[in-house]
């Protein structure tokens, strides 16, 4: 059961998201009906520690293992989706792999099939998209060495 609590009015989630950075991109992922990119990951299973959840994101969704670093920001994240307020909690991980599987360029879809369009790009690039939460997109170019907690009302 995934740690999301909804309300007539309002959604409490709790989501892990990978920051995964390789030759000055990072793998960005959004709905294949939206146009709203964001880090890939998802939610938070009851009982599950958020590295796990997060492996098992990437293993579900990419079908990739991949290495959980360090939790670089814990953001509390305060927006409207759907006409609705949404409080989330996110943990924010760097992430790498050692699988020589290697990811193509250009927009693909993951091993759930087209729900999700993924896509490597260019940090340079990322004023130039719809990224939330919208912090990352400075946030990218230069990630802290410890953990960082934000608070974000978008």
């Amino acid at each position: 059961m995934d740690v999301v609590f909804h309300t007539e009015k309002a959604v409490f989630n709790y989501r892990v998201a990978g920051v995964w950075i390789q030759d000055g991109r990072i793998l960005l992922h959004r709905a294949s009906e939206e146009k709203i990119w964001s880090l890939p990951g998802g939610r938070v299973e009851m009982n599950e520690a958020s590295p796990l959840s997060l492996q098992r994101e990437f293993k579900e969704e990419l079908d990739l293992s991949v290495e959980i670093g360090s939790l670089v920001w814990i953001v509390e994240n305060f927006f409207e989706y759907r006409e609705k307020k949404v409080h989330e909690i996110g943990f924010y991980y760097l992430v790498s792999t050692e699988d020589k599987q290697a990811l193509p360029n250009g927009p693909f879809h993951g091993v759930e099939g087209e729900r999700l369009v993924y896509e490597w790009v260019p940090i340079t690039e990322l004023e130039d998209v719809v990224l939330y939460p919208e912090f990352l997109k400075k946030a990218l170019k230069e990630i802290p060495e410890t953990t960082e907690h934000l608070i974000v009302n978008n």
